[in-house]
Formats: C-alpha cells, structure tokens, sequence
C-alpha cells in the first residue's frame, strides 16, 4: 500500500529535522533549552562531563516526566530524543515497547534499566516525581561497561537526594479526564445486515431473517469508560547540613482505563540518608517501594468484532427484564459474547497486586589523595500475586425465548498464583582521579555479582454440581484454591522456579589532553551460570575518541561557531536477553506415556539438547558523529552515524530434540540529528525551538542455513529482509470478470471468482503459488521525529511537544473476515465489489473460502503519523510574591496530553509494538486516550 501524504507533519519534519529535546539542563518553566557541554551525566558506575566523553548519551531532566500524567516514566520520554523509540499502549499500568537504535536480536528487545546503580527490568515501580535526571545511552563507548546487557542500549534513572540547606516540602498534584482521539470505524446494524445478507446471497443461500435484530448498537461505546479520570498527588520532604542530607517522598496516583472497571492504583515511597562521616569518609542508605493494585485486564476485542443487530439488554417496550441478550445465534454467538454481559459480570473478579522493595547502601572513602573507593549494595524484592473468580450467568436468547448460560459456562472456577523475585547486587569500585600538566585521567576498575531467583505458582479449582454447598460464590472471601465449595479432582497447581549468577570485572579509563583529545575505553568480562560449563566468561570492549577542533589555534578568530567537537567510538556489546536460564542443562518436559504391567506410566524427554559451546551474543557496533554550538551556544547542532551488527545469535533450533546454538547475524543502521535553538529576547521573555530526527535501517544477514525462512503470523525472519517484515501476496487489484481471470495467471492456491483479490505473479512462472509471497511491510520506520516549541513571559510559559513517524507499515490483524463465524464489518466494506468496475480494492461479500483472507498487501496500513505529544501552559509565580507567603516555588499548569493524532490506520491508535520478530500488527489497538488535566506544584 502506497503511503498517503501527511503534508503539513512531513514539511514540519524538514523544517526540524535537526532538533532534539533536550529539556534536562534547567526546569521547563524557564524554557531555556540548551545542550550544555560541562554538564555532568551519569555514564554507568560513575559521573563524568559530557564534554569529555566520546560517545552519545542524552540526558533528560526529571522535570520533563514529573508532571505528565502517565504511571511509568518512560512513557514520558516519546519523542524526546533521539534514536529512541517508544510505542505506548494506554493501557494503565502497562509497560511501553522500548528499542534503542532499531532491533538487534530476536530474543527481548528492551534497553536494561540502572535506576540508582541496581539494574531493573523495567521502570514501573519509580514515581516520575523523584526522578531528578534520565540518561539514555546508545553508542559502544558508553554501553561496553554493561558488558552482557549492553547491546540494547541502556537507560539510567537518578532518583533525587536531599541537599544542604533549611528543609524544604513538595507538593505537586495533578488530576486528568480521559477521552479518545481516534477509534475504529465499523458497519452500524443497518450496513451490518446488507452485508451479511449479500454474502449468504454470494453463496447461494437465503438471506438471514432480522425481525429479531434489528438494532444498530455501538459495542465501543457500551463498554467504553466515559471520562475516565486520572489522579497523581505527591510529597517530598528534604533536610540537609554539610554532615547530613535527608530526603523522604510519597507518592500516589490512580487512574481508570479507557474501558469500565479498569484501574489501577499505585503508592510509592522513596527514603535517602547520605553521611558524611569526615572529610574523606561517607556513607549512606537508601529505600524504594511500591504497592500496585493492577487492574484487570479488558481488550476492545469483542467489541470490534461482535454484530451490532442486537441490544446489550432483554429490552421490551422500555422495561428491563434482568438478562443481557445474546448475539444471534446464527451469527456469532458461540465464537463472541455479548461484551457489555462480560464486562460487568466480571467487574472487579481478578484481584493482582505488586510488591517491590529495593533497599540500597553504600559506603565510600577517599585515600592516597587520588584514590575512592565505593561498595554498593542492592536489592530488589518484588512479588506479583493474585487471585480471580469466573462467575456463571445467563443470557437470554431471543430466538428461542429462553435463557442459557453465557459462552455455555455452567461450573463456577477460581484462579491463584504468585511470581516473586529476588535479586540482589554488589559491587566493589575503585576510582583514581588525576590531573598532571596537560593530561587528565579517570581510571576504573569493579567487581561484581548479581544473583537472582525466581519462584513461581499457580493453580485453579471448578466447583461442582453435586457439591451441596453449591457453586463457589461470588465473593472474595472463598475466592482460594482450597475453598470449601471447589471439587477437589479439579485442582491442578504448577510451580516454577530458576536461579541465575553472575560475577563481572570491569575497567573504564576516560582520558583527555589539553582538553583538546579525549579517549574512553571500556572493558569487562561477564561470567553466567546461563550458559554452558567452558564458555560461562565472555569478554566486551569499546574504545572511543574525540576531537575538540574549537580548542585549537586556528579555530580561535572563528566567533560564529563557540563549540565543535568530532567523536567516534567503537566496540563489541553482548545481549542476555533469552528466554532460557539453564542453556547447560535441560529441564524435561512430558514426552507421552508407557505401559507397564497393565499400569499407565507418564513418560519424559529433555526440553532441549545442551550445547557445549554456547556464548553470549556479541554486537560489533561504531557510531561517528559531531557535536556542535553555534552563535554563542544559541544553536546547538549534533549528527551521528551508526551501525550495529550482532553476530551469535542464540537461536533454537527446532530439531528433534531442540537445541539452542549461536547461529546467525543481523545489523541495524542510521543516522541521528538534534538541533536545538534558544534566545532571551529580554529580560522577560525568553523562547526555544528543538528537535531530533533518527532514521533506521534493519536487515536479517544470516541464519543457520541461508535458505531458512521463519514465518509469526504474517511476520517473517529471513535472510535479505528487515527483521519483521510482513510477507505475503502482492494485490493488484480484483478479478472484475472471468475474462478477467482467464488472462490472468492461473491459482493454485484456491478457486477464483470475480470480486476475488488479483495477486501478483512475483516469480513470473504463469501461476499463482505461495512462491509468489515476498514482503509486503515494513514495520520499522523510515525515520521518526519529534520536536519542542515554548516560550515564558514573565512566568507565563506555554510548551508544545510534536511526534511523529514516517514510513512503516502496519499489519491489519482485525477486520479481514473470519472463517468460524461472521464477525463485524470495518465500514470501509461497504465500498465492496458488486459487479465490473464498482471497486478494484475492496472485494466481494463471500466468506465461503478462505482465499480473500490469504496475508496479502490488502491487510497492510500506512503506519505514519503526527501526533500534538504534549501542550502545556501555566504560570509560575513570582519569588518576591512568594515571600509573602512563605512559599519558595508555586507553579499551576492545564496540560494536554495527545491532543490529535493524525495517521492512517483504522484503529484507536496507529502505535503497535510486539517482540523482536513480530511487531507493528494492529490488532484494533487500546486507545492512547486525549488527557486533559490541571495541575499546581508548591514549594514550601
């Protein structure tokens, strides 16, 4: 499918092609946004300035994420900068897909997270409103120190501290209504019937009689939470002395889905004590925690493809008559309930919860004048745990005039388990610091080990009709695997537990002469328990170098442009991200049964052969760029190039058995340019505009055997094509006559009629096969950006944030017609094929076969779109005013979060993640939902 024009987002892009954000360097209430070169950025196990690193790491202030209205941080940092790309669900309390620098791997792809030195999986247990900074790293020369975690970029989170000085409290509070921009756009009752009815008469049977149907009911607005509100409210109290520095936070926020029932709730609570024990001895504690109640998971998906001919309720003449109708019977009920009967029969019957605990300490002593020493230790504690209830209800059937229990359920059943993780981490640094002449020197050496275990259970129990206690009841309380009203033969429970070591030593030496040549080299060897004995230590490695050409001589008379440094690194990252903890040693799985004197034994196999030779995967990776200033620092400029190719990729080979190898080879390519522009035209009104734009390119190089092909659903993984791709028939338009057919090479993949799809005989050999299937998509974008637009007047301030992505397809997995029952229409069917010449696009009414349903182009969408990200505007009050009122900071905002959407996908959104090989499929979507909402942040 051609991409369609999106004019005014694409001469935007152009126009800021080169701009980042970079909102880190003062509070957004100053909108003075500037890439400050001697600004200090976390770089993993250390600080140092940015303008004596060689390597790309974009820093954003905690300021950009604290008052948005979203649960996990990340969600925030959507077109922020560059290289990183970030796919939102909305749903609440859902974790964003995370890909720094396109795919590299086809296990996970997400960046590892550092939050306060420990590493985490993800961020959703950090209240946006501690975070004091957010470091993302992409390149070689900054992510070699995370050795085995650092191929997919890594993303460090600061938490805030106290700080000397009298004791201050924040309070900041937020509350938000939630609506759509966008939704699907399907066939109301009235287009449902024509439908229908012309597909039975396209079959050759009789038309469907509707005198019971004859509704035209919207499934979206039935179960869809109208107004959804959200609400964020936090406390930090913060003391501190030259000996002493405290600081306390609390934190809560709620928020209800775009669909009934649906909330989530959080509390979080984050306590620092820093030390200072003398002058060259410190020490300090620290404590994260959060309690979640996770909402319980609803989809749109029933919505979508349930027929809109029924009412939700047994209705007759305006009275109630206590049932929920059924769809026809005829006509989707046994494969689709009616979705409002499942939403509220089951409002608030799974009850899940999170834990986390994540105490740190630290201890860290100055000697021999340029040596410290620091030992770190961390843990994470989470527990994620739950239990629900499948209650049992009836429906009416109009047909019939009776009533029958929903989806044919009659037994009552209960659901429990529990997942909990402990990890804990150590590590022992050691850091010399020197200036000599002209030479300046950091030096780094570590040790440390990661251990962690998980421990797992679930189980479930159905009543019994026989039981006289009767069915489980509806109540929370009996709501337990040994309840008293489950059938005992119907409980099963499984369990699962895995441990996982690790022991690293790492080494980082940052260099720099004059001030003018910078050199940073990394290393670390990672030894894991995960793979096989003899090959448990594997080695990474960068290097990287710069160049500060303004320091020069000859650059001195050359006023316009203040800063301009030249950098390139390169190195050798390795990725962990596997779905297996023992590669050298197989668990056994059921394998069948045997026969033993006349007694039935179970059987067991291995879950896979081990391999003896077994190693981390190893990304090659370099990057050269420049970074610049121009017309004293208004103009900031940077562009880098990069390319990673990982090689070793642990790959499982479905044998007979398995076995897991190191086998293939995939790169990812592309240039990144941020831009940002600010100006104090008074002393009362200051502005900025800036910007990033990444482009990528991704491609499979190899597999275990050059002609293997891998399909997941219409994804594709082989040689040649961008990992992910969608593969499937080209459509060049539809038969419109058996004249038609007869000139058109023949099928051998179904019989054809006019109305039916025309694919395209790709091979060229006169007939339609499935060697005629190529890529049809691809789901990485050409390129994405995203820019910022503000300004501030005498404390009055208005913020703009823009997104965007061009040049991706999306994969329509919804509304493409269904061979077990007849689901809802999209609207667009309604522009179907009904004679010659009446459409070359849309075909037939006729689900008899399943050749119009082949993956083809037919179901691919143009995945472009702009977004309005964010807009916010406020007032922050006068200092001289504050003083009055013994108040330090007062800030109140209206803030608009994804004000309009436009793209090119029938949906709710055009944003669609997946994993590593299967992603950019729009299954109908959860809306990314309008937030509009007030908020005031006071400083006392």
């Amino acid at each position: 499918m051609k991409h369609s024009n999106l004019k005014f987002p694409c001469l935007i892009a152009v126009f800021y092609f080169g701009m980042n954000v970079n909102a880190q360097e003062v509070p957004r209430d100053t909108v003075v946004k500037e890439q400050k070169i001697e600004e200090v950025v976390m770089i993993g196990y250390g600080t140092a300035k940015k303008r004596d690193l060689t390597g790309s790491i974009a820093k954003v202030d905690g300021a950009e994420v604290s008052d948005k209205p979203a649960s996990n941080p990340v969600n925030s940092l959507q077109g922020q900068v560059a290289g990183l790309s970030i796919v939102n669900s909305g749903q609440p309390g859902s974790q964003a897909d995370v890909r720094i620098r396109g795919t590299v791997t086809i296990g996970a792809t997400q960046p590892v997270y550092i939050v306060d030195g420990v590493f985490a999986d993800n961020i959703d247990f950090v209240n946006p409103a501690d975070i004091e900074s957010i470091e993302v790293l992409k390149d070689p020369s900054s992510l070699a120190i995370f050795g085995n975690r650092g191929a997919n970029g890594a993303i460090i989170v600061t938490t805030k501290r106290g700080r000397s000085g009298r004791t201050s409290v924040t309070l900041t509070s937020s509350l938000g209504v939630k609506s759509f921009d966008n939704r699907p756009n399907l066939t109301n009752g009235d287009q449902f019937r024509t439908l229908y009815n012309e597909d039975l008469l396209n079959q050759g049977l009789q038309p469907y009689d509707f005198s019971l149907f004859n509704a035209n009911t919207n499934w979206i607005d039935e179960i869809a939470q109208k107004g959804g509100v959200i609400n964020q409210h936090n406390v930090t109290i913060s003391n501190g002395t030259d000996k002493n520095r405290v600081s306390f936070s609390f934190g809560y926020h709620d928020e209800e889905g775009s669909i009934k029932y649906e909330k989530y709730s959080r509390l979080t609570f984050k306590f620092n004590d820093d030390l200072k024990i003398t002058d060259k001895i410190r020490a300090g504690f620290g404590m994260t925690g959060s309690y979640s109640k996770l909402p319980q998971g609803r989809s749109f998906g029933s919505a979508l493809n349930a027929t809109p001919v029924v009412t939700p309720l047994n209705m007759i003449a305006g009275d109630y008559f206590g049932y929920y109708n059924s769809l026809p019977q005829q006509i989707g009920a046994a494969q689709i309930g009616n979705p409002l009967a499942a939403i509220e029969a089951t409002r608030f019957t799974q009850l899940n919860k999170d834990i986390q605990f994540n105490p740190n300490a630290y201890l860290e002593f100055d000697f021999l004048r340029n040596f410290t020493f620091r030992s770190n230790y961390f843990v994470n504690y989470r527990s994620n745990y739950g239990r629900g209830y499948s209650p049992v209800f009836d429906v009416y059937i109009p047909e019939t005039n009776t009533i029958a229990p929903y989806s044919g359920q009659l037994l009552t059943s209960v659901n429990q388990f529990e997942n909990r993780t402990l990890f804990f981490q150590q590590n022992q640094l050691l850091t010399y610091r020197n200036k000599f002449g002209l030479h300046d020197l950091t030096a780094l050496v570590g040790f440390e080990t990661i251990s962690q275990e998980y421990s797992g259970m679930n189980g479930s129990v159905r009543s019994s009709l026989s039981n006289p206690l009767g069915q489980i009841p509806n109540d929370p309380r009996f709501w337990y695997l040994n309840n008293d009203f489950g059938d005992v033969t119907t409980r099963t429970v499984g369990t699962g537990q895995s441990k996982k070591r690790q022991v690293s030593y790492l080494g980082r030496v940052l260099y720099n002469y004059d001030g003018k040549y910078m050199l940073n080299a990394s290393v670390r060897s990672d030894g894991s328990s995960v793979l096989s004995p003899g090959y448990r230590f594997n080695q990474f490695w960068s290097v990287g170098a710069a160049w500060e050409i303004t320091r020069e001589e000859f650059m001195k008379d050359l006023t316009i442009l203040n800063y301009l440094k030249l950098k390139g690194s390169y190195g050798d990252l390795g990725n962990q991200n596997t779905s297996n903890n023992y590669f050298g040693y197989s668990g056994f799985v059921p394998g069948g049964t045997g026969v033993f004197n006349g007694n039935l034994y179970p059987a067991f196999e291995k879950e896979f052969e081990e391999t003896e030779d077994l190693k981390w995967e190893h990304l090659k990776s370099y990057e050269f760029g420049f970074e610049s200033q121009w017309f004293n620092k208004k103009l900031s400029l940077e562009a880098v190039h990069y390319y990673k190719r990982t090689e070793d990729l642990l790959t499982l080979v479905n044998s007979t058995p398995s076995i897991f190898m190191n086998a293939g080879k995939i790169e990812a390519k592309g240039y990144e340019f941020t831009a940002s522009w600010r100006d104090r035209i008074s002393e009362d009104l200051t502005w900025y505009a800036s910007g990033n734009l990444s482009t990528t390119k991704t491609n499979v190089l190899e597999t275990l055997n050059q002609g293997d092909k891998f399909y997941f659903g219409p994804s594709t993984y082989q040689p040649g094509l961008p990992i992910g791709a969608f593969y499937g028939y080209v459509v060049d338009g539809l038969y419109q006559s058996y004249a038609d057919i007869l000139g058109s090479p023949s099928s051998t993949i179904g019989d054809v009629a006019p109305g039916d799809f025309k694919y395209r005989d790709v091979n060229g050999d006169g007939k339609i096969t499935a060697d005629d299937r190529t890529m049809i998509g691809d789901p990485t974008p050409d390129f994405t950006y995203g820019f910022s637009l503000g300004t501030n007047y005498k404390g009055f301030f208005i913020d703009a944030d823009f997104y965007g992505v061009y040049g991706n397809e999306v994969y329509r997995g919804w509304g493409n017609g269904n061979s077990f029952a007849p689901f809802n229409y999209r609207e667009e069917r309604m522009d179907r094929w009904t004679g010659p010449g009446t459409s070359n696009w849309e075909p037939r009414s006729y689900t008899a076969t399943g050749y119009n349903r082949e993956i083809s182009s037919y179901m691919i969408e143009d995945g472009s779109f702009f977004r309005i990200r964010n807009v916010q505007m406020g007032y922050s009050f006068n200092k001289n005013f504050l003083e009055g009122i013994s108040l330090e900071a007062l800030k109140v905002y209206i803030n608009v979060q994804n004000l309009k959407t436009w793209d090119h996908v029938n949906g709710f959104t055009p944003e669609a993640g997946g994993n590593a090989t299967s992603f950019g499929i729009n299954a109908g979507g959860y809306p990314n939902p309008r937030i509009a909402s007030f908020g005031i942040n006071a400083t006392f």
